[in-house]
């Protein structure tokens, strides 16, 4: 069974090429297109990844960070930010709110797979 992956972003070509990636990886995909969406998601079904933006509508991706963090049943899921947020202030935050890895736009497509193959243990 391929492994689920929640893939948040406000941009529709961004939030498109992300989930055509996940998905040409062999990756399940459901997409949100703000995290207030993303996190009904994820309380709704279970996923082995998430991929969440810091900024969309509604609420941003620090919030959503400390909201899944607060549910037992993703304490350990690994959550890849794509921001174009770069200050190392942004990143700082972006882990103290429960990140795992914290990558600016733009991103390299193998870079991405990689970073989300290694994250999902593959």
């Amino acid at each position: 069974m391929a492994k689920k992956v929640l893939v948040t972003e406000d941009s529709p070509i961004v939030l498109s090429v992300h989930s055509t990636l996940l998905k040409s990886a062999g990756y399940e995909v459901t997409e949100a297109e703000n995290n207030l969406i993303a996190l009904e998601k994820a309380l709704a079904e279970d996923f082995d990844l998430i991929v969440v933006d810091i900024n969309t509508p509604k609420m941003d991706g620090y919030t959503f960070c400390k909201e899944i963090r607060a549910q037992p049943r993703y304490k350990d899921v690994p959550i890849l930010v794509i921001t174009t947020e770069s200050d190392p202030e942004d990143k700082v935050k972006g882990l103290e709110a429960g990140a795992d890895l914290f990558l600016v736009k733009p991103v390299k497509t193998d870079d991405f797979i990689a970073h989300a193959n290694k994250l999902l243990g593959n």
